[in-house]
């Protein structure tokens, strides 16, 4: 089942706080990027912790391969439980961060932290693509990162939901997608291209759904987090009332 992550791309020290309390106790996890972690250091992941979140840290690491895995080792002793690279990085260095981040928590007695790859970012459109010398559009690129990150042993990808269905057909439904720019009906798209609803994410086969700021800028970010909760929920009801009558070789609803 799909689950829910709230990016708290926030840089005060009040914000953070009011976000991780607000959210106490709802099943979701917390993404902590650049902003935050620039803002305050990989002591946030502990403090995300404290509160029982699990964190993804989106770190997007991109580097040599010793330098990744370095990198790896420290956010893994951070608390992270998952966290990122840029595939384009190439295969070792995807294997570079898998490798030295299990190490790190098998030396530390803890589960490995999910290793995913960015593909490509949901703010660049196809004519971004062009303008870096890409060949390809969005999904043929995205699907090309992705085979290099499943060859560098990572747990799946960062891309849209426009590319997740693809991706998973071709590399297993094991291998995870993370979507971002995932936003609700009617919500303000604002920098973001490749965006869906979050029902839509769900039914390409999402593993984890981002949702920045339509829970972070409503009046109410706990009810709009349950709001998303619910929809996510529904489009899980659905797709399993579609996959019963599937296999039960009906045509009917």
């Amino acid at each position: 089942m799909a689950e829910l992550v709230v990016a708290l791309d926030v840089n005060e020290e009040k914000k953070l706080e009011f976000f991780l309390d607000a959210l106490k106790g709802k099943p979701v996890w917390i993404k902590l990027g650049l902003e935050a972690l620039s803002a305050f250091g990989y002591g946030a992941i502990g403090r995300a912790r404290e509160k029982g979140f699990k964190v993804f840290a989106d770190v997007k690491y991109h580097d040599i391969p010793n330098t990744v895995g370095a990198a790896s080792r420290v956010v893994t002793r951070a608390g992270a439980m998952m966290f990122n690279v840029h595939c384009s990085g190439g295969a070792a260095m995807c294997a570079a961060a898998r490798k030295e981040s299990e190490e790190e928590a098998k030396r530390l007695g803890a589960m490995r932290p999910i290793v995913l790859g960015v593909t490509v970012l949901t703010s660049i459109g196809s004519e971004d693509l062009v303008a870096m010398g890409f060949a390809g559009g969005p999904l043929e690129t995205a699907e090309k990162l992705a085979a290099t990150g499943k060859a560098g042993g990572l747990d799946g990808v960062v891309c849209s939901v426009h590319e997740a269905a693809s991706i998973k057909s071709k590399l297993g439904k094991s291998f995870y997608a993370l979507t971002p720019a995932i936003r609700p009906a009617g919500a303000d798209v604002q920098d973001q291209k490749r965006i869906a609803t979050p029902a839509a994410a769900v039914k390409a086969g999402a593993d984890f759904l981002v949702v920045g700021r339509p829970i972070t800028g409503a009046s109410d970010p706990a009810a709009a987090c349950d709001k998303i909760l619910e929809e996510m929920d529904s489009a899980v009801q659905q797709l399993t009332r579609l996959n019963s009558i599937i296999s039960s070789g009906h045509s009917g609803v």
